[in-house]
């Protein structure tokens, strides 16, 4: 009989092995049916994961990477961590309210992430009534009303109203159309704390914060340039794409501080090669820059471009404005500036752009590596530069692909969930439903976490999602949750959100994208976005976890009916009993979604308009691809600090923790880490191994930030930069330190210090956080993982 869920593991039992030098393979397998099988038992095994990515089955909930046509995709059409998140929502394991009587909210709160995800799936609404102790069942009627009643109570500036990227497009339409009817654009979304930064500076550059090329570009490319991303745990079927690209031709150089065993070889599950064979070498070149270095990078890159005349000429005169100014600037380049700045010799970022030079089509992936940085936004602006002057944009094998970490988080985007929407998009709300909606931007996820610290907001409500695991600076975002009057998650399992709640709190429990949803006009689908703009349609094949549990769509609209009733005359009702009444209104309000309910039906669904791809348009305001100038900003870091860049572990998704096994990285049954070079290991006074706690301050207050018992795990990583887990080290960054223009938590720069881990903490390797400390032991699960 399973133990997941009972037992809690030390993080004494740690284990460090040498780093792997492939990925999947048999052992990636192996681990995908044992996850599969010990969460969902045979049956369901079968019936999901023979369901996943497939024309008529159910989009995968976890990262954004496009499917192949439906004409070309296997029977088995998922990676390791896809199999991990279905077998993560279906779960067979159920928290009734019985579970939550047993289980006060404070002794929920010393369990780590994990152990709560292994309790199962959330059967009924919960409640939390002002000064309970305990969550109990409420009656779906009253829980409507508790909310209804709280936001009619307040201005609706004073509400926040998050959305994760596993929301529907149908679900994220009637969510922001909800919100603006009742009166605010305070529409938060994870994209503020991840790719905030590519939607600006791309919608600056190309008039389009999106991908501007195919699955199809990837494969015929001559390059394919990968910056702060590990596709081999974030996007595992992305490596697929790269291997059919290097049988194509391809080379590919990687950017990264670290060198990851993804990108190194590949061995294919679905192929001999793959299971028994040496797998497929990937990356031609890795270029190990120091953490916040890339803008440097790509500015000697460009001057080496142009020095060597290696430009387009003609998409420069005809498609793009700036460029002289550009020129002028790069042509100062300071080598040594360079040369320090991203820890690369002029030599080995002089082969990086012979790669460059050589290609006539190349392809810029990017991810949290390059967004997650003070001058983020200027490093995308500068990586769209070199796209522009090589002309590799709107050509075939060539373009730009910023890789969405969240499976629709673009899609949530492109139905108005945006603290920011433009203008025509709020015109067409207008036009449609007969309301002018807000007008001025709202908060975004910072600014919200500020709003609820400083007693201006006082309702928070998540539509899925851990946005208290999620968000920065943790021990400032648990009190700003604390806060408020009432806390709302529409959520599948327990979470940290659920535990750091509101005077009142609810959670709403909704059916997942595994499970079938029958309303009112019968059986109905969903629709999302990935990476590339593709739409398509999503159904799922069990049975609700619970028959209390109501789909997303069903739960905003009994929302909206209990805050603003028939106000404006929108249709809730209409729109939960049959999900075409929603298509059918993004077919009119949302750009390039006209025949809506027709084109998603189709197999593989159909792309969005995108005009720079389509067509080598610039909706800018000069109508023309800009160039941008940006100074080369170099964090300083004082003597005896190093850089830290907060990652996932290969067993977790965002916050969710599957389990404790990092095993490309050679870490197991544990996760408070921090990778550091042997060099910066021997200059700080300690040894491999030893424990330190982590502390950072920010200049403009007098807070000490502390992460508290880490390994030290020497690693092959840039001097003067390391790296730990979230949301472990979440604590770490700043609410203030923040992206230029986009607002973006800076979590992969922080300035950090190391010292010997507290006293009594070493030795039983039970490590806490400082935002942890005022509550006791904190146990964590057993370890369950395959080597």
């Amino acid at each position: 009989m399973s133990t997941r869920g009972v037992r809690d593991y030390d993080e004494a039992d740690l284990s460090v092995e040498k780093p792997k030098t492939h990925a999947a393979g048999p052992t990636a397998v192996a681990v995908s049916m044992y996850r599969s099988l010990d969460r969902m038992g045979p049956i369901r095994t079968a019936k999901t994961l023979l369901d996943l990515n497939q024309a008529e089955g159910f989009d995968c909930m976890s990262c954004a990477w496009p499917d192949p046509d439906p004409g070309h995709r296997h029977t088995a059409e998922f990676c390791e961590n896809g199999a991990k998140a279905v077998a993560e929502e279906a779960d067979t394991r159920r928290a009734t309210p019985d579970f939550f009587a047993r289980h006060s909210i404070a002794e929920l709160d010393s369990h780590s992430e994990h152990w709560l995800g292994q309790q199962g799936r959330i059967t009924h609404p919960m409640v939390k009534r002002p000064g309970g102790t305990h969550y109990e069942e409420i009656d779906w009627d009253e829980a409507f009303d508790l909310i209804g009643a709280q936001l009619r109570a307040l201005d609706p500036d004073e509400a926040v109203f998050y959305t994760s990227g596993r929301a529907s497009n149908e679900s994220a339409f009637v969510y922001q159309l909800f919100v603006r009817a009742y009166g605010t654009n305070n529409l938060p979304d994870c994209s503020n704390m991840c790719h905030e930064s590519t939607s600006i500076a791309l919608q600056e550059s190309i008039g389009i914060g999106k991908a501007s090329v195919t699955l199809d570009d990837v494969y015929d490319a001559e390059l394919i340039v990968l910056a702060g991303q590990n596709p081999g745990t974030n996007h595992p079927r992305m490596l697929s794409a790269l291997e059919k690209a290097k049988k194509n031709g391809a080379k590919i150089l990687a950017i990264n501080p670290l060198r990851e065993a993804g990108l190194i070889n590949f061995k294919n599950p679905q192929t001999p090669r793959g299971m028994i064979g040496p797998g497929t070498d990937l990356e031609d070149m890795h270029l190990p820059v120091r953490i916040n270095g890339d803008l440097a990078l790509f500015q000697a890159l460009g001057h080496l471009l142009l020095e060597w005349g290696a430009v387009d000429h003609e998409f420069v005169r005809d498609h793009t404005t700036g460029f002289d100014l550009w020129k002028q600037h790069i042509e100062t380049l300071d080598w040594a500036e360079v040369e320090a700045t991203t820890g690369l010799t002029r030599a080995v970022i002089t082969d990086a752009a012979r790669m460059l030079r050589d290609s006539s089509a190349t392809v810029f992936c990017w991810a949290m590596g390059i967004t997650q940085h003070h001058n983020a936004v200027n490093t995308v602006k500068e990586i769209t530069n070199l796209a522009f002057l090589q002309g590799n944009i709107g050509k075939r094998g060539a373009g730009l692909l910023p890789v969405r970490g969240h499976s629709n988080v673009q899609g949530d985007r492109t139905m108005g969930i945006w603290e920011r929407a433009p203008q025509h998009f709020l015109d067409a709300i207008q036009k449609e439903f007969g309301f002018d909606p807000p007008r001025e931007n709202g908060l975004d996820t910072v600014d919200s976490i500020r709003a609820m610290r400083d007693g201006k907001a006082h309702f928070f409500l998540g539509l899925g999602g851990n946005f208290a695991q999620a968000a920065p600076d943790s021990d400032v975002t648990f009190q700003a949750l604390r806060n408020t009057r009432m806390t709302v998650h529409i959520s599948t399992k327990i979470n940290r959100s659920h535990l750091v709640c509101g005077d009142t709190a609810l959670i709403l429990p909704t059916k997942g994208r595994t499970e079938k949803d029958i309303q009112a006009s019968g059986p109905q689908w969903i629709s999302v976005e990935d990476s590339t703009c593709s739409v398509h349609s999503s159904r799922g094949p069990l049975e609700p976890a619970s028959p209390y549990l109501k789909s997303e769509v069903e739960i905003l609209t009994r929302i909206a009916e209990a805050t603003i009733g028939d106000r404006y005359g929108l249709d809730w009702k209409g729109f939960r009993d049959d999900y075409r009444n929603i298509r059918e209104h993004i077919s009119r309000v949302v750009p390039g979604c006209a025949g809506y309910e027709v084109n998603v039906r189709r197999p593989g669904g159909f792309v969005l308009p995108h005009p720079p791809r389509d067509s080598r348009t610039f909706q800018t305001e000069s109508g023309l691809g800009q160039f941008a100038v940006s100074p080369i900003e170099a964090l300083q870091v004082p003597p005896k600090h190093l850089l830290l860049q907060t990652f996932r572990s290969h067993d977790q998704f965002n916050t969710t923790i599957y389990g404790l096994s990092d095993r490309y990285r050679g870490i197991e049954g544990g996760r408070r880490v921090i990778f550091m070079h042997r060099g910066d290991i021997a200059e700080l006074g300690f040894r491999n191994g030893d424990f330190v706690d982590i502390t950072t301050r920010w200049d403009g207050d007098d807070r000490v930030r502390c992460a508290e018992n880490f390994r030290i795990v020497e690693y092959a990583t840039p001097k003067g930069s390391a790296a730990a887990y979230y949301p472990e080290t979440n604590p770490l960054v700043p609410l203030d330190s923040t992206a230029a223009e986009s607002n973006c938590p800076t979590s992969k720069g922080i300035v950090v210090s190391l010292t010997p881990a507290s006293a009594g903490h070493a030795a039983s390797g039970d490590g806490q956080d400082s935002v942890r400390s005022d509550e006791g032991h904190k146990s964590h699960p057993q370890p369950e993982h395959l080597s």
